[in-house]
């Protein structure tokens, strides 16, 4: 079975937050990802990326929709975070991707909404576009990943959260999952580069060992603003950090 591209997406559609993902959780084009995934994005991961996993007990404590919110440090923390779920949990994830790097091209698009059933978001703002959409995946019952950072850490260091997951987790009632990466800015960081990297240039690796770090489930409470979930969940990775890499709002030293 193929999946499918409409012909408005392959011709017409415009790329960045108006591109239609709709196509992408259609039966064929699920079929197709998971044959990618697991013949040829999960392999890779386990090749370039081995390594601990570590709190999945927490992962099957839920059923429904759900929220993974990650610390960011590298273009291979999506595909990590997915060979580290189940594969039940897989199979029903949503990846809210960067709309001016993801969605940047038609190709670019077209490829990250088929292989990672990514949609487009803002990820310097709430937009309410994207924001409505990735609420009606919850509904749906799709789980959903998010980097509450809105961009890549190029030392490791955790740094200001926005407000996405936390706005999401209060319009859906959705639970957060906390989940920390350690040591995935090594893993092929010029992958998507403008240029080679520098000689003597160490954090340039092929392989490396990376941690994947899962917490207990964040509820809202009832009566707590978008602001303070926002802040718990930010508390709550840093604090997984802190148990795997000792301090993550530091530069961290090169690990060999």
């Amino acid at each position: 079975m193929t999946a499918t591209v409409p012909d408005d997406v392959r011709d017409d559609a415009g790329p960045g937050l108006d591109f239609p993902t709709a196509w992408a959780r259609s039966r064929a084009a699920r079929v197709v990802r998971a044959f990618l995934q697991d013949v040829i994005i999960i392999p890779l991961v386990w090749l370039l990326a081995p390594g601990s996993r570590r709190g999945l007990g927490m992962l099957k404590r839920h059923e429904g929709p759900y929220i993974v919110a990650s610390n960011h440090q590298s273009h291979a923390d999506t595909s990590i975070v997915l060979a580290a779920l189940p594969r039940s949990l897989r199979r029903r994830l949503v990846v809210a991707a960067a709309s001016d790097t993801f969605f940047n091209t038609r190709f670019h698009a077209i490829f990250a909404a088929l292989v990672y059933n990514a949609i487009p978001i803002e990820r310097h703002k709430v937009n309410r576009r994207s924001g409505d959409l990735a609420r009606q995946l919850l509904d749906e019952g799709w789980g959903l990943l998010i980097y509450p950072e809105g961009g890549r850490s190029p030392d490791g260091r955790i740094h200001e959260f926005k407000g996405g997951a936390a706005y999401l987790a209060d319009k859906s009632a959705a639970p957060v999952l906390p989940c920390y990466l350690e040591n995935t800015r090594f893993v092929l960081p010029r992958l998507f580069a403008k240029s080679l990297p520098e000689p003597g240039d160490t954090h340039a690796r092929i392989r490396t060992q990376v941690s994947v770090t899962f917490g207990p489930a964040i509820e809202k409470g009832e009566a707590e603003s978008i602001r303070k979930l926002n802040r718990r969940i930010e508390e709550a990775i840093v604090h997984l950090g802190r148990d795997v890499a000792g301090d993550p709002l530091a530069s961290p030293p090169l690990v060999g």
